[in-house]
């Protein structure tokens, strides 16, 4: 039960309720505001239940998934702020604004003809309230402007599509759901031990963008539990450049799927000397990028000389090097560009129309780790560990979702909205705890006694 006002009746009615608020009755207000006022002391109770379960042997560190889910907000999908909306409220707010000052005053000037001169009145209590709201229009509209330059950045016109903010909770996003349709949702993260189970770290984010969470999760986890896990499983949203250098230096064994960048067996472009072009017959069967070109593992990477070879056999050399603004930061590109695609019998299928110069590859700092990781899922263990990911990194998500019915969050805010998931993660593992004391005691044995520490 997670409604305020449904507990306030439980108090009253239910017996097993009465027993344990001991026969007080709590107001929903009362318990509205507990919920939301304990947040640091609510931290420290998910850690110390993660502290009772370690010391129990059920949570052991060894094999962590990590992964995120979407959970709706509470606010309306129908009534959001565009930028174009909110200017013209804030216009609106602005007039009234102006016209409850002109009202002051010439009250003041009424009141000074007529009683004398003398202290001017209190400006009226609306006047707050209005300048409150427009201070909150003001951050929205920011927000918005900036959600709308990151879109045109895209290739999105903004003009025609632009980016939506939900007028009853601005800090959710309006984003696809799995079953269909568009909603303001969040994104709650968890890491999940794959011992019992049970949730070692959690946490909510506003966008998307869960992939950036995964290393400051693992810095939480050793806070909390004293030491990092062994190995980590993530789906192939987090094998990012950022995460796969981070966790090499966290010294956590990573498993996330990554495209390989170098050609693979099956890859016309995998030949014993990529000096020589592909055959033409093997052209078609090149693999494609998302804008039906030649894909980057088309091109074969030779690191002694520091240059690529196109599928025709000519050599990329180095030109220039740039910096792309990405979720998870500012990364380096080195930049490799052929000098032989004019004339090119596969220019058609390689080169942009909009290219005004050759074809160019890209290359960070991160490539020989993308190279690594996707050489150890294709060995017999990176599998064997990985294959495990979908059901440790699941489990929660289904028993929340589908047992404990939280599908949509109660409160509204960035901040209240993490509050409550550490509430439903800390009954999520309280739930497990007292399954595993009941399964000891049902079945004769000895219960073990926790440290207090």
């Amino acid at each position: 039960i997670r409604s305020s006002r449904q507990l306030e009746y439980a108090c009253l009615n239910y017996i097993d309720f009465i027993w344990l608020a001991e026969g007080r009755s709590i107001d929903h207000d009362t318990i509205c505001t507990f919920r939301t006022k304990f947040k640091k002391p609510l931290k420290g109770l998910f850690k110390q239940v993660g502290r009772v379960a370690i010391s129990m042997g059920l949570i052991k560190l060894v094999a962590v998934a990590f992964d995120g889910t979407r959970v709706k907000a509470n606010a309306s999908r129908l009534h959001t702020w565009t930028a174009a909306k909110v200017e013209e409220a804030l216009k609106e707010l602005e007039a009234q604004i102006e016209r409850i000052l002109d009202e002051a005053d010439a009250t003041d000037a009424s009141d000074a003809i007529r009683l004398g001169e003398g202290d001017a009145r209190p400006l009226p209590p609306e006047l707050a309230d209005a300048q409150q709201r427009q201070a909150k229009l003001r951050e929205t509209l920011q927000k918005l402007q900036e959600a709308d330059a990151a879109r045109k950045k895209d290739g999105i016109d903004p003009q025609k599509n632009p980016a939506q903010v939900p007028q009853a909770d601005p800090d959710s996003k309006v984003m696809p759901n799995k079953e269909g349709g568009y909603a303001p949702n969040y994104t709650p993260v968890v890491a999940t031990d794959g011992a019992r189970d049970f949730i070692l770290d959690c946490d909510v984010i506003g966008g998307p963008n869960e992939q950036n969470e995964l290393l400051p999760s693992v810095g939480r986890i050793e806070e909390n539990f004293g030491r990092k896990p062994e190995t980590l499983s993530a789906d192939a949203a987090f094998g990012t450049g950022a995460n796969l250098e981070g966790m090499e230096r966290e010294g956590v064994d990573l498993y996330t799927p990554v495209e390989s960048p170098s050609p693979e067996e099956g890859n016309p472009a995998k030949r014993d000397d990529p000096r020589q072009p592909v055959p033409a017959q093997d052209w078609p069967n090149l693999p494609r990028n998302d804008k039906k070109k030649l894909a980057k593992s088309c091109f074969v990477y030779d690191e002694a000389a520091d240059l690529y070879y196109c599928p025709m056999g000519h050599a990329m050399r180095y030109k220039e090097t740039k910096s792309e603004e990405r979720s998870s930061g500012t990364v380096t590109m080195r930049v490799y560009r052929g000098e032989a695609c004019a004339g090119c019998p596969l220019a058609g299928a390689c080169l942009d129309p909009k290219a005004k110069r050759g074809r160019s590859v890209r290359r960070d700092a991160q490539e020989p780790l993308r190279e690594k990781m996707h050489a150890k899922l294709r060995t017999e263990e990176g599998r064997k560990t990985y294959h495990q990911r979908m059901h440790i990194a699941e489990t929660p998500f289904a028993i929340i979702k589908g047992i404990l019915e939280v599908r949509r969050f109660l409160l509204r805010g960035l901040d209240k909205v993490r509050t409550e998931w550490t509430w439903v993660c800390t009954a999520y593992n309280l739930k497990k705890l007292i399954a595993v004391l009941a399964a000891l005691r049902a079945e004769g044995g000895q219960t073990p006694v926790p440290s207090r520490s």
